[in-house]
């Protein structure tokens, strides 16, 4: 099913994932990948116990909700880690733009400081002398 579908599917059909109780699809979002996994887990394992030896491989509709189930937070857990690989590389991006800023500021100084006396005047004048 495509992920457009489970959505729907879980929309329409008011799954319920069980955690602490019972949880809607918009409040996984809210929780902690590990949570997450826990879930899974709980699902796989009734996913293992709801499935029978069987010649037609037929689903039923509790093997086909679990399926539901598991592929919704198949895709959170997923979304959620490339979120956060997101945000640790913008901050990793951050933290070196930072850093070459402050060396090209640096260096600006030192070029600044090794300017001779006329050169300065000269960018005074240039500037407007107050």
């Amino acid at each position: 099913m495509a992920v457009e579908n489970i959505f729907e599917y879980a929309t329409r059909h008011k799954v319920r994932f069980p955690f602490k109780g019972n949880l809607s699809v918009e409040d996984l979002w809210d929780l902690r990948v590990e949570d997450l996994d826990q879930i899974f887990k709980t699902l796989h394992t009734k996913q293992k116990q709801s499935q029978e030896e069987s010649l037609l491989n037929t689903k039923n509709k509790e093997e086909e909700l679990i399926d539901i189930q598991i592929a919704i937070i198949k895709y959170i857990v997923v979304v959620k880690l490339a979120e956060k690989e997101a945000q640790k590389k913008a901050a990793e991006n951050k933290a070196k733009k930072q850093k070459i800023m402050a060396i090209m500021a640096a260096r600006d100084e030192k070029a600044l400081e090794n300017s001779s006396d006329e050169e300065l005047r000269r960018m005074l004048e240039e500037l407007g002398e107050s």
